[in-house]
């Protein structure tokens, strides 16, 4: 299938509600009850192809097959390992989740969280799996993915080394959900080495739907403890880490036994009376579920015995579970990052709970025309898709005296952890907001070009351009409208990417795109028009039956070109000149005569001085984004989807489209334009096709 009617039909099954939690989008298309009920019935434990118990699916560098640490691994189901193994214990709880061979403590941290919330991990980790009932080897979970919730399915087989699972594991040893968890997820990013680095925000993210903040504690938010407990409060998940001077740091535990470079969950927070002033608390874990903090307020400190019976008794944790108190100070002092994942309106269904109002967006970033870089390329920043974000209402903020609208603005880049396999990486990215100007307000069908950019300063911005997955950011600003223009910071780099608009209160938010429309010049011209030596011209090119066919046409156009030292061109091909004569062939001879010929070459005539015009650096071609604004003069106003389209179709391995091209695009359109408003019989922006016509028009 092509990849506009694929597209199309995505767009369908998103209106149609598939992607969301209740109805996820089934990864390689495999139905977990169909498949599950095929294994039942044949008596087959499953054994899934698209993920085999194979070496490559491991990893492809350190994990990579015949590497030291992938040697003596064998891939064994829970069954071949414990006689009585379980999905769930007891419920699944933080203690479940301990690391194994793989640097995916960012995941592991993110996994933690979400154990403290039941309606939450019962999205990602469907109810109703066991190694009991209805066992056949298969499980499935769910993910969010840029916008939409995908279900993984995998059969059991894990990765086991010297009779124990390589990778992440329950501390009781026939508790398997975490080990499959990870498996999943696994499979969803090509292998398990594609899982080794990242941020907490990333799994929070995709195990919720949410929005996540990253609060750097070097210069604290005034009011963070604050943040945090409302956040712990809302069913947010909170993540921490130490940075690292060094790859040597990596993993490196302190004298107070904190993990440098580590992913911890941050599950409590808490004010206590300590010697008769206010004490703030912060719960933490690590997800080896061992090693812990042994400075005040740990498991076995002093400072214990200075709070009451009740908060002591409430709070207190002697156990070595890997999950500790410490004070809020010395949070301040050794952790640098904490990272809180805000949850989407359909993940909170209680009423208690305040919820945001969600936008969300796909788009891309395209070579020659969407991908402008940042606002250091001028001349191609304003190609960038742009969105408008409406805030019609302040928030209700009685400690805060200043009216405006808080709202969080994230633009993840898609797909890349799943491209590592093929030596992609992350892109740098960014934004920038602008306010929109008056004369613009309240339109939806316009693009904003390079005039408006070198006129006018963000209001705010992406705190920095960095190559994460995810940058996101909170604002407050008056309420008005503003335009979001999400980019990489470097143009001409293909990406996917998703942006999304959390707001405290409503606000519309759209994308702002030019309306498709063209302005076709209707000028008749008659026999009587013409004057003498163009007639003359004419007959002696037209030959005895005075008319011109394609590939007469073709001829005379190359050797008018080739005389040319101002335009670069390899001569008009047949194809290019076949759609000249449909375009003007008013009896169907597939020929022109001398009035069409006339009109033709008026219309070459004026393109050639709109590409000269606009080749601004006089090299004989057109750049894709100097083709961009070529069009526009030419009068026709399309959208970033079929700017995309004609940079692809049009353009040279250098993003340069030279004469015989610019020409032939033009004249498509206008022949795409003309068709259209011919079979347009309301004129009401839409045409019914029967197959037969819709063959004929095609084939042009």
């Amino acid at each position: 299938m092509s990849g506009i009617a694929s597209k199309i039909q995505h767009q369908r099954a998103l209106a149609a509600g598939v992607g969301s939690n209740y109805n996820a989008v089934k990864y390689l298309g495999q139905d977990f009850e169909a498949l599950r009920q095929q294994c039942l019935q044949s008596g087959k434990l499953f054994c899934d192809d698209t993920f085999p118990a194979h070496p490559t699916v491991l990893g492809f560098r350190e994990l990579a097959p015949n590497s030291s640490k992938t040697r003596g691994v064998t891939w064994k189901r829970p069954t071949e390992l414990t006689s009585s193994p379980q999905f769930i214990v007891g419920g699944a709880t933080r203690t479940d989740i301990c690391q194994g061979a793989l640097g995916d403590c960012w995941l592991l941290a993110a996994i933690a969280s979400l154990t403290l919330n039941e309606e939450i991990l019962a999205r990602v980790v469907p109810h109703g799996q066991s190694f009991q009932d209805n066992y056949a080897g298969i499980f499935h979970f769910q993910f969010w993915q840029f916008g939409e919730w995908v279900e993984v399915v995998i059969d059991d087989r894990l990765p086991v080394k010297d009779g124990e699972l390589v990778f992440v594991h329950s501390a009781q040893g026939n508790e398997f959900w975490s080990a499959l968890l990870e498996k999943a997820y696994a499979k969803l990013n090509g292998c398990y080495e594609a899982l080794s680095g990242g941020t907490t925000t990333e799994g929070f993210e995709d195990f919720t739907g949410g929005i996540a903040e990253v609060y750097e504690l070097r210069r604290p938010h005034p009011q963070l403890f604050k943040i945090i407990s409302k956040a712990l409060q809302t069913g947010s998940l909170l993540g921490c880490s130490i940075d690292i001077t060094s790859s040597a740091e990596t993993e490196a535990v302190t004298s107070q036994k904190l993990v440098k470079g580590h992913a911890y969950s941050l599950t409590g927070a808490e004010e206590v009376d300590y010697r008769g002033r206010p004490e703030k608390l912060i719960r933490i874990r690590n997800p080896w579920g061992q090693v812990e903090w042994t400075g005040p307020w740990s498991d076995n400190s002093r400072e214990w015995s200075q709070i009451s019976a009740g908060e002591k008794s409430r709070l207190s944790n002697k156990s070595e579970d890997g999950e500790f108190w410490m004070s809020f100070n010395d949070f301040l002092r050794h952790y640098s990052r904490v990272e809180i994942c805000n949850l989407t309106p359909d993940a909170l269904t209680s009423d208690r709970f305040k919820k945001w109002d969600l936008s969300r967006f796909e788009g891309n970033w395209r070579r020659g025309s969407t991908a402008g870089g940042c606002r250091n390329y001028p001349t191609t920043f304003w190609t960038n898709p742009q969105y408008v974000i409406k805030l019609d209402e302040a928030d209700d903020d009685p400690d805060d005296n200043e009216v405006g609208c808080s709202f969080l603005v994230g633009l993840i880049q898609k797909n890349r952890r799943r491209q590592r396999k093929m030596g992609e990486d992350m892109h740098t990215i960014g934004f920038a907001i602008y306010e929109i100007p008056k004369e613009c307000i309240g339109q939806k069908v316009v693009h904003l070009n390079k005039d408006f950019f070198s006129r006018n300063q963000s209001k705010a911005r992406s705190e920095t351009f960095i190559n994460l997955r995810e940058v996101c950011n909170r604002f407050k600003l008056p309420p008005g409208e503003y335009l979001v223009v999400p980019s990489t910071f470097e143009p001409n780099k293909d990406a996917d990417f998703c942006l999304r608009v959390f707001a405290e209160k409503h606000a519309e938010t759209i994308e702002m795109d030019d309306k498709i429309d063209a302005k076709l010049d209707e000028t008749k011209i008659t026999e009587a028009d013409i004057d003498a030596k163009f007639r003359g011209l004419f007959n002696q090119l037209a030959g005895e039956d005075s008319e011109i066919s394609a590939f007469e046409l073709r001829t005379i156009l190359n050797k008018v070109v080739s005389k040319r030292t101002d335009v670069k061109t390899d001569g008009f091909s047949l194809d290019t000149c076949r759609n000249m004569v449909n375009l003007l062939d008013q009896d169907g001879s597939a020929k022109l005569g001398l009035v069409e010929f006339k009109i033709l070459w008026t219309k070459i005539d004026r393109y050639l001085n709109i590409f000269r015009k606009l080749d601004v650096d006089r090299s004989g071609t057109m750049s894709s984004h100097e083709m961009r604004v070529a069009i526009e003069e030419a009068g026709f106003s399309l959208n970033n989807a079929l700017l995309q389209s004609i940079v692809a179709r049009y353009s040279d391995q250098d993003l340069t489209i030279d004469f015989d091209n610019f020409v032939g695009c033009l004249i498509r359109l206008e022949s795409m334009f003309r068709i259209f408003k011919t079979l347009s019989k309301d004129q009401n922006g839409e045409v019914q096709f029967t197959l037969k016509q819709w063959l004929n028009i095609t084939m042009l």
